[in-house]
């Protein structure tokens, strides 16, 4: 691609609604990889407006950085992704969500019987934990965490 095809780094923001730092904060994290014109700019793909797109959606449902850039490892870097590279990529990302929404709904589900009881302690919780037999399934929020620990 040639450096009059790229687009700058205002436009990239503009377009996206990320500030010009994110951006930038991105492709020191390896998300995007934008080339430098000959006056030394960086450049960038129309792909990277998708590709921060997936960031910005990605993060709202509970990715980092890292799970982030591992997906997007999986995409093409010399052309634009097409519907079947998005789809591949959302396939693999479906279990990952449905493990989230699954811990979301356990919350909600759970969560108003904590919040009106005032014990504030699993070990003396005679509803959801009596004689504190989460405490033998590891630290942290048993009732609520799946059995890898994850939420």
């Amino acid at each position: 691609m040639s450096a009059s095809e790229g687009l700058s780094i205002g436009a990239l923001a503009r377009r996206t609604g990320l500030a010009v730092s994110a951006i930038r904060y991105y492709e020191t994290q390896g998300l995007i990889a934008p080339w430098r014109n000959a006056g030394g700019q960086r450049r960038y793909q129309r792909a990277d407006l998708r590709r921060l797109s997936f960031v910005m959606i990605a993060q709202q449902l509970g990715l980092t950085l890292p799970e982030i850039r591992e997906v997007l490892a999986g995409l093409p870097g010399n052309r634009t992704p097409t519907r079947a590279d998005w789809t591949r990529i959302s396939t693999g990302l479906r279990d990952r969500l449905n493990q989230r929404i699954a811990t979301l709904e356990r919350l909600r589900d759970n969560l108003d019987g904590c919040i009106g009881c005032g014990c504030l302690s699993l070990p003396n919780c005679a509803l959801y934990n009596p004689a504190d037999r989460a405490g033998s399934k590891g630290p942290g929020p048993r009732l609520v965490l799946d059995e890898t620990g994850d939420l």
